[in-house]
């Protein structure tokens, strides 16, 4: 694998705060919400990679805004727009102002400070994750050309989150109920032939677990897994990658 593998790297930003507006707000589904920020500032915005991270700043009245890692689900530099999606379930600080957003709301950002690039020419992709991962799943589908092959396990309680995700990839899309239902179903398929890479993310248990199944149980290259916990049961803004 030391060809594609060899290929991976990591790149840093200069760190840029950026003080912007919600343009518009859509609603995906009953649990996903669209938020699309504008801004001069997003004339030189950069975001390489499906999985980079902004910061977002909420207000919540304390003494020191509320921080939270957000996608950048897309952005065009010369409308100098950035949209992000927001997951709606719990009651954290992000969902709640995202279920409130409306046009004309000020929102502060940061970053991305740095991208994980992966290429696009493996083989194959498999790609797992929760509803916080799906924005960066959508992304890297539609970033996929023709002719590449990918598989996607996500998870998604309520079918009626359950959306086309275009891209021209073929694609293999599984929805489930749960993180188990995603171990499990994992662990019943015969990795392809060939180069592949996978990514990952959602509750760090289950992450960490789905690390260990592909190296322990399948035999996969750890160096060609990238698995990262955004968020832990019982914590608050808990993000990680999870190495070996």
């Amino acid at each position: 694998m030391s060809s594609i593998l060899g290929r991976v790297q990591r790149v840093r930003h200069e760190l840029k705060f950026r003080d912007l507006q919600v343009l518009r707000v859509q609603t995906l589904s009953p649990h996903v919400r669209s938020v699309t920020l504008t801004g001069e500032s997003l004339a030189d915005f950069v975001s390489p990679s499906f999985d980079d991270h902004v910061k977002i700043f909420i207000d919540t009245g304390a003494e020191e805004p509320v921080r939270r890692d957000y996608t950048p689900r897309g952005f065009d530099n010369a409308a100098c727009e950035l949209t992000l999606e927001f997951a709606l379930h719990g009651d954290g600080p992000a969902a709640q102002w995202a279920a409130q957003a409306e046009p004309g709301q000020r929102l502060r950002i940061a970053g991305p400070r740095g991208s994980f690039l992966i290429p696009l020419d493996y083989d194959w992709h498999l790609l797992v994750g929760d509803e916080t991962a799906l924005p960066a799943i959508a992304r890297r589908l539609e970033e996929l050309p023709a002719g590449a092959r990918a598989i996607a396990i996500i998870q998604a309680p309520d079918p009626a989150d359950r959306r086309a995700l275009p891209t021209a990839a073929a694609v293999e899309l599984s929805w489930v109920d749960d993180g188990a239902a995603a171990l499990a179903l994992l662990r019943g398929m015969a990795l392809p032939a060939g180069e592949g890479y996978v990514w990952a993310a959602g509750e760090a248990a289950e992450m960490a677990e789905l690390r260990r199944v592909l190296v322990d149980e399948k035999g996969h290259d750890k160096r060609a897994i990238r698995a990262a916990a955004y968020w832990k049961r019982g914590a608050s803004a808990h993000h990680e990658t999870l190495e070996s």
